[in-house]
Formats: C-alpha cells, structure tokens, sequence
C-alpha cells in the first residue's frame, strides 16, 4: 500500500491553530488542499494565514518563490463540507468534543467518496468511539499531529478497532512522504506519548507535594541531571496547566481511574486559580514584567573527602569511579560484595536512588541518577534529619570536586531523575507488552515527540534489566498505593534479564 497521489486532494476541518499547521504540511508536500471551518469566513482568513506563513519561508529560503506561488494555487477554502466531494483524505481538527466529532464524521461519510480516508486529529478522545458512529469504520483511523505541525516531526497513526490495516498503512505512507515520522500505535488513551509521558509530570509534583524540593530545583535537576530538555513544572507552564491537566484527566479516566495516572492536586489548584502559565501570566512561575525567576537550590562549598571506598557494583553510576580518580581523590575498591555504594572516611555511606529512604539506614546519603555522570552539570542529594553533617558535607564535597553543582532535597524515595525514570521505563514496557507500539516506535515517539533524552526502552537497556523493577519495587514497598507497583511486563523483562535469575521451586 502506497502513499496518497499528489495529485489527490486533502481536506482539513478545522482551522485553528492545529488546522492550519497540518494544511500547511500537505500543501507544502504537494498536495491540492481544501480548508473547510464552520465559522463563515474563518477558513478564508486561515488561507490567507497559512499564505503568510508560505511568504516568511520563502524569506527565510526555506522555500522558492516559484513553489510558495504554487502551494496558493493549491488551496482553496470549502464554503461547506460539500466542497470536500472529491477529496482523497479528511483530517479533522475541531473542538475535542465526542459528539461534536461524530456528527462531523456521519456528514462526511454521506459526501466523500468510498475511497476516501477520514482521520481524526484527536488527542484525547478514543479514536474507535469516533470512528464507531461511521457506517464504514474501516477507513477511519487516527492522525495524532504534535504542534506546531510543521515543524514537528512526528505523527501517531493512531487505528481504532474497526480500522483496516490497509488503511492505516496508506496513512502511515502518506505521513512519511509528507516528511513526517510516523509511528503505528493502537487506539489507547493517550496513544504513545500521553500516555507514557504522564510520570514525568506526576512524578515532579509528587516531589512537589511531599515538599521535597521547590519547582525551580526539580526543574533544575531534570535538565541539568536527567538530561531532559525542560522540567516538568516550566513544561507545563509553557503547555499550558489547564491543556496538560486536561489530558491528565482524560487519561486517568480512560484507564478506569487507575492510580498509575492519578491527576496533581496541586495542579488542579493552580488550574482553579487561573494560573494557567506563560498564556495568564503565572503558572509555577510568574511570567509577568518584572517577575524574577526563581533560582534552584544549590548547596554551598564544602570540603571534598581524601578518599572513598567503593563497595559493590556501582551500576549506573560506574563511571563515577573514573571521574573521582580524576578529580584527584583516591578510590579503594573492596572485593567483598558489601553492597554498591561509596563509603567516605567519616562512616557514612554514598547509594545511588534506589526507591528506599535515607530514614531506613544508618547514616545514608542518596545521589540521583544521572544521564550522562560525566556530562551532568547537577547532582541532587537526599538525606534525612538523623543523618550525620559531616557525611552530607563529604557527600557534598565530592560531587562539587567533580565540578557539580549540588542540590540537597528532601528525604523522598526515588529522588527526582530516578523515580521519574523508571515509571517512565515501567510504562514503555507494558504498553509493548500489550500491542500498544513496538519499541521502536515507543523510542521514537517519545523522543521526538517530548524531546526525551533517549527512548524509554533504550534507557530500560542503558540501564540494566532489572534496575526500574527493583526502584519500583522499593518505591511500592514506601508507598503502596498500586501507583509504584512494577508491571507484569516489568517483572518478565527483569526476572528474564541477566541480573536477576528466577526459578519455581
């Protein structure tokens, strides 16, 4: 199955600021485009919109003069959903109403040819229920677009269970010959990427609400630690905290309420107050004149110790060996299988985030996972009140003759990067495990789609087999709600890794 003839016209319903973006990239591909909005006038003035837009990339010479001049000959606003008769692929973009979509649909399904592919742009909405009002499900299917369109890369083929596969792979053909990337998913609330993006968000306020560190510090330790691009709480705002508790909502509903997605009380009251961010004005942070951006915990100096004694495999944190050595402080490795941990000379003891809480042990600081030790330019540490000064300090110390900054939060189990990590990597694997994408798409789609560092099963790899199962395990162990229970899917790929040998007795 091949992709759509240019020669074949799309139409777009729908003409906001999504409409316009997804005309524009099958303009831009070749294609003759109708605009059709119900507003009179409205699709006139996205034309002209979209023409604008043409001009600038053509300034920008991102476009001839010759092909912008030939992208308006093609598009042409619809007076009424009539003038869509003879087009090859509807995409809707209209108001995320159930209802609203169907009714749509059914007028459509009475207008367009038997040939002609009918898409839905939704986010949130279940594309079978959709599709599940048509006469003909079979051609009707899901085309997730990320904004702005253009732009963004991906596109989430999204098949409803009525959907042809033959229709689904003429989409998924035609998307890649717009120059998009696409990924096939099954129709599950939240697709590919609401869905397994949700722990980031839930996790950094979670931290937020146990008062284990501020916005801008968990923010900070996200970037500059985890290797993300944002954190949550800027994300959100720059999102908008309505549209992201929107699909919080919508997800945890369409999964029955499970406690996996439980929406953020504290982002419903931010909602309630009307600080939506960048768009009011304020959010988690104050955007308006003058407002000053609050700066991220950072701990001050403190003496580094003269050696360490690493216990244990480090695991993840290997290469922090490496990089004490060249700091100048002398490492002793012990052969005796202790543990995996750094002793410094006062005693105390150095673990990596593992889900448990400092409280549980005698003099036990936690240090985040990183991305990249080397490349990370943040470190977060957790310890609790009976922990020893001097132990904190070294712990400090180190980290800073590394040349990190350092940010002590609270006792929370799992830290920031950790805990955020492995639901992120629990997600991934049960959505594969249950037919929702491969892992490839998964990987693809949530690093082009949320600018993840790496896909969530390349960081499952990274990482080792059994390393999310066992923070989750702990984390379940603190706070057994369900919320932090690992998988099935987790717990097969952990019992079947190396790391971890199972047997039925």
């Amino acid at each position: 199955m091949t992709a759509l003839d240019l020669s074949s016209p799309v139409a777009v319903v729908g003409t906001g600021t999504m409409g316009q973006g997804i005309a524009q990239v099958a303009l831009v591909a070749g294609h003759p485009v109708r605009l059709y909005d119900a507003v009179p006038g409205r699709a006139r003035a996205a034309a002209d919109a979209i023409g604008s837009r043409l001009d600038r990339l053509v300034e920008k010479e991102r476009l001839t003069a010759a092909d912008r001049d030939a992208a308006r000959a093609r598009l042409r606003p619809a007076e009424d959903l009539a003038g869509l008769a003879d087009c090859a692929l509807v995409v809707e973009a209209v108001l995320e109403r159930l209802e609203i979509k169907q009714e749509l649909f059914r007028e459509l399904e009475g207008i367009v040819g038997d040939d002609c592919l009918l898409a839905t742009n939704t986010s949130s909405l279940s594309v079978t229920a959709i599709g599940g009002a048509l006469a003909r499900p079979g051609r009707f299917l899901g085309l997730h677009f990320f904004n702005p369109a253009p732009l963004l890369p991906l596109v989430e083929v999204v098949s409803g269970f009525a959907t042809d596969v033959a229709s689904a792979t003429r989409a998924y053909e035609t998307a890649r010959a717009w120059g998009k990337t696409p990924v096939a998913c099954a129709d599950t609330p939240g697709f590919i990427v609401n869905r397994i993006a949700r722990p980031f968000y839930a996790e950094a306020f979670e931290v937020y609400e146990n008062q284990g560190a501020d916005p801008a510090t968990i923010d900070a330790v996200l970037r500059e630690s985890g290797g993300f691009r944002m954190g949550a709480f800027e994300l959100t705002d720059l999102i908008g905290q309505d549209v992201n508790e929107s699909v919080t909502h919508s997800v945890w509903q369409s999964f029955f309420q499970d406690v996996r997605f439980t929406p953020s009380l504290a982002q419903r009251r931010l909602v309630e107050s009307g600080r939506l961010g960048r768009k009011s004005g304020q959010g988690w942070y104050d955007y308006r004149d003058g407002a000053e951006r609050p700066e991220p915990h950072t701990a001050e100096p403190a003496e580094p110790p003269a050696y360490v004694v690493a216990e244990g495999d480090l695991g993840p944190a290997t290469e922090l060996l490496a990089l004490i050595r060249e700091a100048g402080i002398e490492v002793r490795e012990e052969d005796e299988d202790k543990g995996t941990r750094l002793v410094l000379p006062a005693g105390g003891q150095l673990v990596l985030a593992d889900g448990q809480t400092s409280v549980e042990f005698r003099d036990v600081v936690y240090f985040d996972l990183a991305l990249d030790y080397r490349e990370a330019t943040r470190i977060a540490l957790s310890a609790a009140q009976q922990t020893s000064p001097r132990t904190l300090a070294q712990s400090t110390g180190l980290f800073q003759a590394l040349g990190k900054k350092v940010s002590v939060i609270g006792d929370v189990p799992g830290m920031i990067v950790a805990r955020t990590v492995a639901r992120i990597i629990d997600l991934a694997h049960d959505a594969v495990a249950r037919g929702v994408a491969t892992e490839e798409d998964i990987d693809t789609a949530m690093r082009l789609g949320v600018n993840y560092p790496l896909g969530p099963l390349e960081w499952s790899r990274r990482l080792g087999g059994d390393w999310a199962c066992a923070v989750l395990d702990n984390l379940h162990e603190c706070t057994p709600s369900g919320r932090y229970a690992p998988s099935l899917a987790l717990y097969r790929h952990a019992y079947a890794s190396d790391k971890r040998e199972g047997s039925p007795s």
